[in-house]
């Protein structure tokens, strides 16, 4: 497999890379190296190019003027000569564009061989590789990096420039063949507010890290970096590495910094913020922020404990991680929006906590790795309170450095470049489903987590029996959201299903050909009499309870954490009381969902057991916890896995219940195996009784 990476913007080299010597030298370019590592090492990837513009601005970097660039035996940058040699900033890009696309038309005219795939990096790459999926049929897959429309929302000010790159973007999510995003919010939220956006071409591809490296050459590097800005470099450093664009926030960190007495007085601040020579050089929005930091520097007189070096490399910056997180400091993202953050994966390499917004994909890192604090960027003094308060608590700075370091080890980009891989066969050679002609004698409704995920040999011996059983329809019944559930289906090599039920049972997807399309039938019927501000509202004192992220806000359900138990009887009354009408779900001891009172994963079992023609005593019903119960109640051949959890224990006590002595996957098999062996029975003794009675 041949993958070409397309960027058109920032200055694309092999390391070390100047990250922020321009406005537009950012994470992207730590991406596309670090992907395009990862898949040259592939067995099966027989060549990684990157493609980009070629330009001639030795203060840059001599290397851009270079046409070819090997990386390693299979990896190789090439530039392309679009005729203008100057180094064009994101916004001047658009005027090089056609100069650009018939420059590379005609260099991939000349090869032998063509690219199997393009992945196009931002919405005017997607462009340009729509130009040539036109020319070649060469297929592309789009990864936006950055929305517009995320922009627009933070800003509430529409202007030309931003309307054009929303409906550009909105072009590349319609002519890819798949879309990528880094975080659920990117790919649940963000992506899916534009109108061409479709559940079944977003792909959530996670990103990977490079393993921390604190060589003591590094650290000493970045001790020199920053000792002629501080009195007392031993304090605990609060790091922050970001580009100098407003919506990173720096300004307001500065602010956070000195107006949280504890902070200005017994730590440092760093701040990384691009490369310069001067306050006064580089595009326009650098300057201004640049300016704006060293007005908030001086009016609140932070001069020794404040540093923020004009040049670094990237082995100083590696070596600042490794300072902070012996200082027993914390990493500092206050970004307005930030689609991924991947400095906070960065920190986690290296033991360090974060402080982070809670808007956009900072959010889902955090909460995964487990290893800091969310707030809100527009509260400046809960920034400081909250960075002090990490600081200052030694036991949650241990844990939290602690999970960082233990859970970033599943973030590499060799398990991006296997997913990535595994997209790139899926849009090559699509298995063209004929499996819904098959009559279906039997379903298999069943939960993800926990009940088919924990034991990849139970997985794959799960999905052997779908191999060996064509007429046994396979349906997912969870309480993720579909880009979720897709998801985990692949990662654990489960069968495709025939239909998805998701979100708790307020959400039904069916597998038409190669596409997924939403049951809005099951929409009818679970809407009326649902108002869920009204329920929001009814529920925002309750102690306790605290609304989960806004991707998990879907139509028909409103998602919260729960301290326990005992606030479903709370809200179930306060929801009568003001004639609400609503199902209160309580799961796997903290989760509680709110759905209509029609929904439910056991309203929408039946439904796609209808839609499928097969009857109810055909149907068989796997799950774990509290949200599968109403499902398992009603299904006449239920399933509770060996490994469910205490608040469906009572359920064991039902004749329609089997439940198995195995976990995960191989006791959803187990039971499925013993209910089938019951029915034969059933039907032998049936036989017999008619024959008796003849």
């Amino acid at each position: 497999m041949h993958i070409l990476s397309l960027a058109l913007g920032g200055c694309l080299r092999g390391e070390p890379v100047r990250y922020g010597i321009t406005e537009d030298t950012g994470g992207h370019i730590g991406y596309i190296l670090g992907e395009m590592r990862a898949l040259s090492l592939r067995g099966d990837v027989r060549c990684a190019e990157i493609v980009t513009r070629r330009f001639d601005a030795p203060e840059l970097g001599t290397v851009h003027a270079r046409r070819e660039e090997w990386l390693a035996p299979k990896l190789v940058l090439r530039r392309i000569d679009s005729g203008n040699p100057d180094y064009l900033a994101k916004e001047a890009l658009g005027a090089d564009r056609e100069a650009f696309t018939a420059a590379l038309i005609e260099e991939l005219r000349s090869r032998e061989r063509l690219p199997d795939l393009i992945h196009a990096h931002f919405a005017d790459a997607a462009d340009v590789a729509a130009r040539i999926q036109r020319v070649f049929g060469i297929p592309f897959v789009y990864t936006a990096h950055s929305l517009a429309m995320d922009k627009l929302k933070a800003s509430g000010f529409r202007t030309q420039a931003l309307r054009q790159r929303i409906e550009e973007e909105d072009r590349a999510i319609a002519r890819a063949a798949a879309v990528v995003g880094s975080s659920r919010d990117e790919c649940e939220r963000q992506l899916a507010s534009y109108p061409s956006a479709s559940v079944d071409r977003i792909h959530r591809l996670t990103p990977g890290t490079a393993p921390a490296d604190p060589q003591p050459a590094k650290i000493a590097a970045a001790r020199a970096l920053i000792a002629p800005f501080l009195r007392d470099p031993q304090r605990p450093m609060v790091l922050a590495v970001a580009r100098a664009v407003h919506k990173k926030n720096l300004v307001g960190l500065v602010e956070a910094f000195a107006g949280e007495p504890g902070l200005r007085s017994q730590c440092n601040l760093v701040i990384v913020a691009g490369q310069r020579q001067s306050l006064n050089e580089g595009e326009a929005e650098q300057r201004e922020v640049m300016n704006a930091l060293a007005d908030a520097i001086d009016r609140h007189d932070l001069y020794g404990c404040v540093a923020y070096p004009k040049t670094h490399s990237r082995p100083e910056v590696e070596g600042l991680y490794a300072l902070a997180a012996q200082s027993r400091g914390v990493f500092a993202n206050p970004a307005q929006v930030e689609p991924y953050g991947l400095t906070l994966v960065e920190a986690a390499t290296f033991g360090l906590p974060v402080v982070a917004t809670k808007i956009g994909g900072a959010h889902d890192i955090v909460l995964e790795l487990g290893h800091g604090t969310l707030i809100d960027p527009e509260d400046t003094a809960g920034i400081g309170r909250a960075i002090r308060e990490l600081i200052a608590d030694r036991n949650a700075w241990n844990a939290k450095s602690a999970n960082g370091l233990r859970n970033v080890r599943s973030m590499t980009w060799e398990d991006y470049a296997a997913r990535f891989v595994e997209l790139a066969r899926s849009i090559l050679a699509p298995a063209r489903v004929t499996a819904n002609c098959i009559a279906r004698r039997a379903l298999v409704v069943s939960d993800l987590d926990n009940t088919l995920t924990g034991c990849p040999e139970g997985a794959r011996r799960f999905s052997d029996f779908f191999r060996r059983h064509p007429d046994h329809g396979f349906i997912v019944a969870t309480g993720r959201s579909i880009g979720e559930a897709r998801r985990l289906v692949r990662d654990w090599g489960l069968p495709e299903p025939l239909s998805w039920i998701t979100s708790v049972g307020t959400e039904i997807y069916h597998r038409a050909e190669n596409r997924l399309v939403p049951d809005e039938g099951f929409v009818r019927a679970i809407g009326d009499q649902w108002h869920p501000r009204a329920i929001a509202a009814a529920l925002e004192d309750i102690a306790g309870l605290t609304a989960q992220a806004g991707y998990e806000q879907r139509s028909f359900k409103r998602s919260y954490f729960a301290e326990d138990a005992a606030a479903v009887t709370e809200i179930e009354a306060r929801l009568e009381r003001r004639s609400l009408e609503a199902r209160v779900i309580y799961s796997h001891g903290n989760l509680l969902d709110i759905v209509p009172r029609e929904a439910g994963k056991g309203a929408a079992l039946a439904h796609v057991a209808r839609h499928h023609d097969v009857p109810l005593d055909r149907v068989f019903a796997a799950g774990d916890s509290g949200n599968d119960a109403d499902m398992l109640s009603l299904c006449q051949n239920a399933i509770l896995v060996g490994n469910h959890a205490p608040e469906v224990a009572a359920l064991a006590g039902l004749a329609n219940v089997y439940v198995s002595r195995r976990s995960h996957a191989a006791g959803a098999l187990e039971g499925i195996i013993a209910h089938r062996a019951r029915h034969r029975a059933d039907d032998r003794a049936e036989a017999r009784d008619r024959s008796e009675a003849a």
